[in-house]
């Protein structure tokens, strides 16, 4: 009988390899009727470590409400279906498939995590489902050669940490660097871009004297601020995320460190980090920005920032229009509407993707000035420019021009 289990296992398996395979050539065709709503499927950690980024998700369902209110995309209105991952790769994968095989979305759109999309890229790539803008600036997002339905929307983390390496060594010539990153994609892409930038100008990588890692499992970091503090290093770059960031902000001020501190982009939110680590104890912290930070007086009568706060108050009361995870899931929600516009009712995954690939000097009122998006067939980084900021106790100060990273 055992025998005959395991024949009939086999069996089995190849049955459901061959109905995926039989199904994956179709995936492009995939096309949304006239008189159909536009599915839009994305996973986001509503629970779990990264669960900061829930209200990502949150607002662009509430934009898309908006969209859908105004007579949606060419007579079609949005159905969007954002389910939880819990930040876990494992339930990312198992949330993708029901997504793509029951709910028959047409996208993926900002799936959020590099851990959870690089588990879901080979099967999107597979089945030629768009994985569009994803919510994390991993350099594999870029790849079309080799993942051609994959496509970042954040400033790439290496391009990020370029930005760093190239200020540090101007600026800072005797630096003395360590680096806390999270052991995956996203950290070690911002440190490699950090000494591509150090490196441009001498031998200056040597100026990392300590690197230390942390887990998205781990409850804290106290740990390895400690190791980084008995290093010497009087600079520190914080390659964290939201939770770990707080901690991290908190620790080094506790502690009595006092390093010139870059903080990653992705924890930069005033709202969701700065202020339950602490503003007195954020004063000073070096990140990079590429949109208008809501916290900002400077844009308080910016017809942009007007108009976002507004559609804040009356689509998404709930949510809170100074953190900057909101004001980027805006910006995210804005571009792929212009996609599904450029798309002019030919709604295939194939279109779809040709039209996130063609974006030409798209430039929503929240990017800051000389900002803007562009995408080609081999160019799938949507942004190319950043510019410094530094944070005073209330709110992000902009104290570099528009630099780019190419």
């Amino acid at each position: 009988m055992k025998g005959a289990s395991s024949r009939w296992l086999v069996l089995a398996t190849l049955a459901i390899v061959a109905a995926s395979c039989r199904r994956e050539g179709a995936g492009s065709e995939h096309k949304v009727s006239p008189s159909a709503d536009i599915k839009i499927g994305q996973t986001m950690p509503y629970s779990g470590p990264a669960s900061a980024y829930g209200t990502i998700g949150k607002v662009e369902g509430a934009y898309f409400q908006k969209i859908n209110k105004e007579g949606g995309i060419g007579g079609h209105k949005i159905d969007f279906i954002s389910v939880d991952d819990g930040y876990s790769p494992p339930k990312a994968v198992e949330q993708v498939r029901k997504l793509v095989e029951q709910d028959q979305v047409l996208v993926l759109f900002q799936p959020l995590g590099t851990p959870s999309n690089v588990a879901i890229q080979p099967y999107l790539n597979a089945k030629k489902v768009p994985q569009l803008f994803t919510a994390t600036g991993a350099t594999r997002w870029g790849d079309p050669e080799h993942f051609p339905w994959t496509i970042g929307f954040n400033p790439s983390y290496q391009l990020e940490g370029r930005t760093y390496g190239r200020y540090i060594a101007t600026h800072q010539p005797d630096a003395k660097i360590a680096v806390l990153y999270q052991n995956d994609d996203y950290g070690k892409d911002l440190l490699k871009g950090l000494k591509e930038g150090l490196g441009e100008r001498g031998e200056r990588t040597k100026s990392v004297i300590a690197e230390v890692t942390y887990e998205v499992s781990d409850a804290t970091i106290d740990s390895q601020i400690a190791t980084l503090k008995a290093s010497g290093a009087d600079t520190f770059v914080n390659v964290t995320t939201p939770k770990f960031a707080a901690q991290a902000i908190r620790k080094v001020f506790d502690i009595g460190w006092k390093p010139t501190h870059y903080l990653s982009n992705v924890s930069g939110s005033v709202g969701s980090v700065l202020t339950p680590a602490g503003l007195d104890k954020s004063v000073g912290l070096v990140t990079v920005g590429y949109f208008k930070d809501p916290t900002d007086k400077q844009w308080d009568g910016d017809p942009a920032m007007k108009e976002y706060k507004a559609f804040m108050k009356e689509y998404y009361p709930d949510g809170n229009a100074i953190d900057a995870n909101n004001a980027y899931g805006y910006l995210a929600a804005q571009t792929l509407v212009q996609v599904l516009k450029q798309c002019a009712g030919d709604l295939t995954r194939e279109n779809v993707m040709k039209q996130a690939t063609n974006l030409k000097d798209f430039a929503p009122g929240l990017l800051l000035a000389g900002i803007k998006i562009n995408t080609g067939a081999t160019d799938y980084f949507p942004f190319e420019q950043l510019q410094l900021v530094r944070f005073d106790g209330t709110t992000w100060v902009p104290f570099s021009e528009v630099l780019s990273g190419k």
